[in-house]
């Protein structure tokens, strides 16, 4: 039969004090129970653990070398419970957060699920922005976090960020396009294409940027800060799109196939990561969402 946790209590009692009577005195037990605890660990272990004389109990060399081990796992333990402990007092309090529009639903949402069930005593309050703004708020320590496209981070003097997810550009195509079935798709020949251009969290900047780079004027045909807008516009026929993998969906609202394939070049990546003021000491619900955070971003790099 293994030993208790009980039973070390007991033997760490008797050994400190020196005595059975003392050592359940201080318990607030009986005599007889710490000396029937004490048997049975001795039994279990096969040695004995004191010496016994009229005048008390001395401890054996094996009872030396069997504290330590008791110690440390009663110490261990309270370890324990104080872990679970500090986690059942950390679920209360508040969580500010900020958000720009492309992540909100295609990152926040999840985080915000796990955090929830992890410590469903503390009130989330989020904001959706900008994130020129978000930053402002950040460095004004109205924001606790942020998760936001990190790629354009303006204040990286005043600001730290952790990359949650990298994603990289790709094209969406309507099905039956031409370009679906070709081998190598160039920025050049989306060039020749009306471009459908979402216009949130520097999306826009970001493909501006990449076709002039390369010489390729975009025709725009149609700017939106819907995602859901682009999907039934490319998926209609109404253009293409160039947006990073993560807000990619094979189907629109209505049911439509929208297909994506990759564009040979050096194209952009877009990070989504966590954003807060460098320096400042994040509350315990913040460094909770932070914990869940990294431990959930493993196999989110697209």
């Amino acid at each position: 039969m293994a030993f208790t946790l009980r039973q070390l209590q007991y033997f760490v009692a008797v050994a400190e004090q020196g005595s059975v009577t003392r050592a359940a005195q201080n318990l607030l037990i009986s005599q007889s129970s710490v000396t029937e605890a004490i048997k049975e660990l001795e039994g279990d272990l096969g040695v004995e653990l004191f010496e016994r004389h009229p005048r008390g109990l001395t401890i054996t060399y094996n009872g030396h070398q069997f504290l330590r081990h008791a110690t440390k796992i009663l110490a261990d333990v309270s370890d324990a419970r104080n872990v679970f402990a500090e986690t059942r007092q950390s679920t209360g309090g508040t969580l500010n957060i900020g958000v720009t529009s492309l992540v909100a639903g295609y990152v926040l949402s999840d985080l915000l699920a796990r955090y929830r069930r992890a410590c469903p005593g503390v009130e989330v309050c989020a904001i959706e922005d900008n994130g020129s703004y978000l930053e402002h708020l950040l460095i004004g320590g109205e924001l606790d976090v942020a998760v936001m496209v990190i790629s354009n981070l303006r204040d990286r003097m005043a600001l730290q960020a952790e990359i949650l997810e990298t994603s990289s550009y790709r094209l969406w195509l309507p099905i039956g396009h031409p370009l679906v079935s070709a081998a190598i798709i160039s920025v050049q020949d989306i060039a020749r294409e009306p471009l459908i251009m979402l216009t949130v969290d520097e999306i826009e900047e970001n493909t501006g940027k990449l076709l002039s780079a390369l010489g390729a004027r975009p025709h725009v045909a149609f700017r939106t800060r819907s995602v859901e807008a682009v999907r039934s516009l490319v998926a209609t026929g109404a253009g293409v799109a160039l947006l990073p993998d993560l807000v990619y969906r094979p189907w629109s609202l209505e049911g439509d196939r929208i297909e994506s394939r990759d564009v040979s070049g050096a194209l952009p990546v877009v990070q989504v990561g966590m954003v807060w003021r460098k320096g400042s000491s994040l509350s315990q619900s913040a460094r909770d969402f932070v914990g869940i955070a990294e431990a959930s971003r493993s196999g989110r790099v697209r």
